[in-house]
């Protein structure tokens, strides 16, 4: 049968065929050849040409399917990098861009046979950061550009200087305020021995006051009581005249240093690193349901990469599938929130009624400071190796 006149009605409905995808039962990998119908498949695979590509195939077929994996692979992943970077995307939309073209390699000439076991794949090797939700497979590509390398390893260098600013910093106050302590100490003074120079003379000048004549009171008069309340109040003021005069430049920086943590406000995001939390999610099946896990790594603020503690298995997770963990009483915690943030400490006391905790800060110029009533969701276990 000849082929259709251009410009024909069959001849354009042929071309929008030839331009859009086939059945992919009807596609031969091998011949790289797209049939239209069983009828003509089955003219093909009957073929001389068909019949020599599959003796090919079976000299070698390791060879032919470690090809088309590699090939289907670095499709997958070129598409991934220049579409969407290192943005966290669902894997099955990034298979249907692929396939979109029609020359593209079919996934059941690799060696894997569904898209799960290939986004696994990729998260074994290391080629991509993957997390299973309720949604399905996700996927965030790892750029190991050299580029891209050296900026990550610049600010990661960048960051770890303001740490070390910060941990000066730290030492420095810890010394003034231990120098501020050794300066008030009262000096011991031992008793010394009374010399007096042959010839000499002792003079006394005492200051001589006039006796006031006494002043008939009236036991009905509130002059009394008003003198009373007069000194009294004088008594008072200098009273608080000692106590402001005793108060010494380390109890100067105390203050100031609460009344700067009590300006601080609690943030909306709580993980940190090292820190013991707890998998409340149903999502990811009973094997990793209210199983504990260690932070190992804070993304974005929000989520948090996370190993846990039996199977040694590594989770992507938002803070919202995780909860915080109460240790026992003398444990270390680690405040979480609020004035006290990031600083370590030890449970002191639990109080179940109002679930809050009191600590004790464990380092740091503030240590032996007790915190009272912080919320469960403020401190969590410390992870000691």
């Amino acid at each position: 049968m000849g082929k259709h006149e251009v410009g024909t009605p069959k001849y354009i409905a042929n071309k929008i065929k030839a331009k859009g995808l086939q059945k992919l039962r009807w596609y031969c990998q091998m011949c790289m050849k797209q049939c239209r119908d069983e009828n003509g498949f089955k003219c093909h695979i009957t073929s001389e040409s068909h019949q020599r590509q599959l003796l090919l195939f079976a000299d070698n077929q390791d060879r032919y399917i470690d090809e088309f994996s590699k090939e289907f692979s670095d499709g997958y992943l070129e598409l991934l990098r220049r579409s969407f970077g290192t943005k966290r995307v669902h894997a099955n939309r990034i298979y249907q861009e692929y396939i979109t073209d029609r020359n593209h390699l079919h996934m059941n000439a690799t060696q894997w046979e569904t898209l799960t076991e290939f986004v696994k794949w990729l998260g074994r090797e290391g080629k991509c950061v993957v997390d299973e939700t309720e949604k399905g497979w996700f996927v965030t590509y790892i750029d190991r550009d050299p580029e891209t390398i050296r900026l990550q390893e610049a600010i990661a260098k960048k960051e770890k200087m303001e740490k070390d600013d910060n941990e000066r910093m730290m030492k420095f106050l810890e010394k003034q305020i231990e120098r501020g302590m050794s300066s008030y100490k009262e000096p011991e003074r031992g008793p010394t021995e009374l010399i007096r120079k042959e010839g000499e003379t002792i003079t006394l000048n005492m200051p001589v006051f006039k006796k006031p004549n006494p002043v008939p009171l009236d036991p009905k008069s509130s002059a009394l009581s008003k003198l009373k309340g007069h000194s009294s109040k004088e008594d008072g003021k200098s009273h608080k005249k000692k106590e402001e005069k005793r108060k010494s430049a380390l109890d100067e920086i105390m203050e100031e240093e609460e009344l700067k943590k009590k300006k601080v406000k609690k943030n909306d995001y709580w993980l940190q690193e090292n820190i013991v939390v707890k998998v409340i999610t149903s999502s990811l099946g009973d094997k990793y349901k209210n199983k504990k896990g260690v932070v190992e790594e804070v993304v974005d603020k929000y989520a948090g990469r996370i190993r846990m503690l039996e199977t040694n298995s590594k989770l992507k997770l938002d803070q919202e599938h995780v909860e915080t963990v109460i240790p026992n009483i003398g444990r270390k915690v680690k405040i979480l929130n609020g004035a006290y943030s990031g600083l370590v400490a030890e449970l002191v006391e639990v109080n179940a009624k109002k679930f809050s905790t009191c600590v004790k800060i464990a380092a740091g110029p503030l240590r032996g400071k007790m915190v009272t009533d912080l919320p469960y969701e403020d401190i969590s276990k410390l992870h000691t190796e």
